[in-house]
């Protein structure tokens, strides 16, 4: 495998870029690039004036991506009414606005192509505002909510991931696939995307080309289950939002596509717990990475006698990539809900009609900043870039895609 050549911005088969576009659950937050100097600084004297001379200059980087997003994520919303309602005549839109946001900017992205402008925007909108956008679905949960979901979700989660790790690695070695790269796989199936592949590639040493094509497969079915899997879960469990939740939330592999997934559900079936039980169950997910992870690293120290006698530390992951913040936020704003539900006056001093109003909002932003992420993976994924894979990782992903799915299903329907 040949690493690529083209390193403009696209989700597949760009190590230079994976830190920046993915669900972000454990990495670092961004940090705009430091410049030393920005041109015409030099004439200003104070540092008020330089400091607001270098946020005009963040916000001018940041604002065409960010408001291309944003006005994808409307155009969804206008034209799925417009297709729906006007065009076919139906009282509720049959057509998902996310759905639609996804595929225009895929459209956007592989037909006319999109230039470096819009990528900081991009990043910024596929990291902070969907971090935002998951921790404020906090405020429409109870805390003992939260805590209940996420102890229903274990035995899934976990169950998954057992089997998504045993059966890949040995299907792996079947077809001859790199070990590592079946290990990035799985690990990206059954935990949490993108970043699951990341940190998995750094603990086992892999290399770019292994790390690059975890990440593409990884998009590629995450992007498929993305769009089918809200219609599929509907039909397993005849519309049971507590299984649809738990569902979406163990078989979709990111949380972007987790997100879009149960926000899909959520605008066409009018089922806001399925968006709340598949988010718990997804960040529930993603605390694994912290206890996997370093059992990865040390089987593969164990393999390797050149890393075995160089004695390298095992990379344990640090309570801030284990517990990522947005999930601090998430269990923090459902404690305020929780907090404000009590007694007749949310705070004792707040009228309930101007609380129930203010929850109102905060969904209605939630949902926006949500649909505004999942606009940015479309603008974002390159899919020309899929013929460089080979069949076998392709392979590999799906029967890991497929075995996630139908694990969750079983799980879902025996335990509950």
């Amino acid at each position: 495998m040949s690493a690529p050549a083209n390193r403009q911005f696209n989700i597949f088969l760009d190590p230079a870029e994976i830190q920046s576009l993915n669900s972000m659950e454990g990495v670092p937050d961004y940090e705009p690039v430091t410049i030393e100097a920005l041109p015409g600084e030099r004439y200003l004297t104070t540092s008020w004036q330089k400091l607001l001379h270098r946020g005009f200059n963040w916000l001018g980087t940041m604002s065409p991506g960010v408001v291309l997003a944003m006005l994808l994520a409307v155009s969804g919303g206008y034209l799925s009414q417009w297709i729906g309602v006007t065009l076919l005549g139906f009282p509720r839109s049959p057509v998902s606005p996310v759905l639609l946001a996804v595929l225009i900017g895929l459209i956007i992205r592989n037909v006319a192509g999109l230039p470096k402008t819009y990528e900081e925007g991009l990043r910024l909108c596929l990291r902070r505002i969907l971090r935002i956008g998951v921790a404020i679905l906090g405020l429409k949960l109870s805390i003992s909510a939260v805590g209940m979901i996420g102890l229903r979700a274990l035995p899934v989660v976990i169950g998954c991931i057992a089997v998504a790790i045993l059966f890949v690695s040995w299907l792996s070695r079947l077809v001859n696939l790199p070990a590592r790269l079946g290990s990035l796989i799985a690990v990206g199936t059954s935990i949490c995307g993108v970043t699951a592949v990341i940190a998995a590639g750094t603990a086992t040493r892999a290399d770019e080309d292994e790390i690059s094509y975890g990440v593409a497969v990884i998009t590629l079915f995450g992007t498929i289950a993305l769009f089918t899997y809200p219609f599929l879960a509907h039909w397993l469990f005849d519309g049971n939002a507590e299984q649809v939740g738990l569902f979406l939330g163990t078989a979709i592999h990111d949380t972007s596509q987790v997100a879009g997934a149960g926000l899909m559900y959520q605008l066409y079936y009018d089922s806001p717990l399925s968006l709340e039980v598949a988010a718990t169950t997804k960040l529930v997910r993603n605390v694994f990475m912290g206890i996997v992870i370093p059992i990865l690293a040390m089987t593969y120290q164990r393999r390797n006698a050149v890393v075995k006698s160089a004695k390298l530390p095992i990379p344990w992951l640090n309570w801030s990539q284990s517990v990522p913040m947005f999930l601090i936020g998430f269990v923090a704003l459902a404690a305020v809900r929780s907090i404000g539900d009590i007694g007749e006056k949310p705070f004792g001093i707040i009228p309930i009609e101007a609380w129930k109003e203010f929850l109102s909002f905060a969904s209605s932003v939630s949902i926006f900043l949500l649909t505004t992420a999942i606009a940015a993976v479309g603008l974002g994924t390159n899919i020309t870039k899929l013929k460089a894979l080979g069949w076998k990782p392709l392979f590999i992903g799906l029967a890991a895609a497929i075995l996630v799915g139908a694990t969750s299903y079983v799980l879902v329907t025996l335990l509950y």
